[in-house]
C-alpha cells in the first residue's frame, strides 16, 4: 500500500511540474509578443528610445509571476525531496533503469512432490488420467497432447506432477519419461536438450538444433513416452511444429501433457480442446494454509481460528499457491500477528501483472519483525 501511495504522489508531482512548465511557455509568449510591440513602437516613439528592452519586462504581472513560480519551485523541490527519502524508506532504489524488480519471478518447477499433502484435486486428477487413457487407446497418431489450462496460482503444475507420479501411470507402460519447465522462454533448443538428457541420464553437449533433435528423433523412434512441458507461454505455431518434429517418432499412445495460462496456447497445441482447472474449494484452501501454517503442530489450542478461517479463504480466493503461500508466511509468527498481516489493504489493491496480493505482502512483512 505504502509503494502505491508513494507512487501516486509522484504522479501528482509530475503533474504539477507540467503545470508550471505550461505557465512558462505561455509567459514567455506574451514576453516574445511584448518584445515584438517594443521593437515596433520604438521606432516612431523618442521616449521609448530612450527605455532598454529589458526594462520593459519588469511589469508588475511579471514580478508578480515570478515570485508565484519562485513558491511553486520551492514547493516542487520539498516534495521531490520527501519522495526520495520515502524511495529509500521502501527501498526501492534500485529499481530505476532497465528492467523493473517488482514483477514476481516463478522458480523452475521440477517432477518431484513438493507438497506433504494434495486437497481437492483427486477428481481433476482422475479426469487428466482418463483423457490419457482414452488417447491411448487411439491409433490415429503417434502422440497426444493434453493441455491444463488455468490461472496463475490455481495447481496446474502441482496437478501435472500428480499425474506424473501417479502409480495409475504405470498402467501405462511408458518407455521413458520427461518434465520440462518451458516458461516465457521457448527456447527449443533448450527444450529438445532437456527432454534428451532426461531419457539419456546424460548432459548433451551439442549446440546445433538439428543435431539434438536427430539424436531426439532416434531416441524416441518405436518408444512410448510422456513428457510434460509446463508452464508454456508461446502461441506461436511455428515453433510448436518445430518443437514437435521429433515427437513423431514415437509410438501411438505417446503422451505430451501441457501446462499453460492461455487457452490460446492449449489450442493452438491441441485444438480439440483442454483441460480448464477450476479454482480449489474454500474447505481445499483451509486444508492447505493449515498444512503450511502449522505444519504438524497441535491447532487445537487454538479457539479464534474462525475468524482467522473466514479471512483465508476470503484472502485466497481458490488459489492454493496464495494458500501455502500464505501459510508459509505466517508460520513464524505469533497468533496475534495473523490478524494485522490478514487486514493489511494490500490485498485490495487490483494488478493487471497477476500478481498475487500474498506475494507483494512478502517483502514489507518481513520488516513486521
Amino acid at each position: 500500500m505504502a509503494v502505491k501511495i508513494w507512487l501516486d504522489d509522484l504522479r501528482d508531482l509530475a503533474y504539477d511540474l507540467e503545470d508550471i512548465l505550461d505557465e512558462f511557455a505561455t509567459e514567455a509568449l506574451g514576453h516574445k509578443l511584448m518584445a515584438d510591440h517594443h521593437v515596433t513602437s520604438s521606432t516612431t516613439s523618442r521616449v521609448g528610445k530612450l527605455i532598454p528592452a529589458c526594462f520593459a519586462s519588469l511589469s508588475p504581472s511579471f514580478v508578480k509571476f515570478k515570485v508565484s513560480v519562485r513558491l511553486k519551485m520551492n514547493g516542487i523541490n520539498r516534495r521531490m525531496e520527501e519522495l526520495c527519502k520515502r524511495r529509500i524508506d521502501l527501498e526501492l532504489e534500485n529499481i530505476a533503469g532497465g528492467s523493473s524488480t517488482t514483477a514476481w519471478q516463478r522458480p523452475p518447477t521440477t517432477c518431484l512432490l513438493t507438497e506433504p499433502a494434495v486437497y481437492g484435486r483427486d477428481e481433476d486428477k482422475a479426469k487428466i488420467l482418463q483423457l490419457i487413457s482414452i488417447n491411448e487407446e487411439s491409433n490415429d497418431a503417434n502422440f497426444h497432447a493434453v493441455c491444463i489450462v488455468g490461472m496463475a496460482g490455481v495447481g496446474k503444475t502441482t496437478l501435472a506432477r500428480l499425474v506424473y507420479n501417479d502409480k495409475a501411470v504405470e498402467d501405462f507402460k511408458f518407455d521413458v519419461k520427461a518434465w520440462v519447465c518451458v516458461s516465457d522462454d521457448f527456447d527449443i533448443l533448450r527444450i529438445s536438450k532437456t527432454i534428451l538428457e532426461s531419457i539419456t541420464s546424460s548432459p548433451c553437449d551439442l549446440k546445433d538444433l538439428n543435431q539434438v533433435q536427430v539424436q531426439l528423433n532416434k531416441m524416441l523412434s518405436g518408444r512410448k513416452f510422456l513428457v510434460v512441458l509446463d508452464d508454456v507461454w508461446s502461441k506461436s505455431y511455428d515453433l510448436w511444429e518445430t518443437l514437435k518434429s521429433p515427437f513423431m517418432a514415437g509410438v501411438p499412445g505417446s503422451m505430451i501433457l501441457v501446462t499453460t495460462r492461455s487457452a490460446d496456447v492449449a489450442l493452438t497445441i491441441e485444438p480439440a480442446g483442454y483441460y480448464d482447472l477450476k479454482l480449489l474449494s474454500d474447505d481445499g484452501c483451509w486444508s492447505v494454509f493449515l498444512k503450511h501454517a502449522f505444519g504438524s503442530r497441535d491447532i487445537g489450542a487454538h479457539r479464534n481460528l474462525k475468524s482467522i478461517h473466514l479471512k483465508v479463504v476470503e484472502k485466497c480466493k481458490g488459489l492454493p499457491l496464495a494458500a501455502r503461500t500464505l501459510g508459509g508466511l505466517l508460520r513464524s509468527k505469533r497468533i496475534h500477528e495473523w490478524e494485522h498481516i490478514l487486514d493489511s489493504k494490500i490485498w485490495n489493491l487490483s494488478d493487471e501483472s497477476e500478481i498475487l496480493p500474498v506475494l507483494k505482502l512478502l517483502k514489507p512483512a518481513a520488516r513486521m519483525n
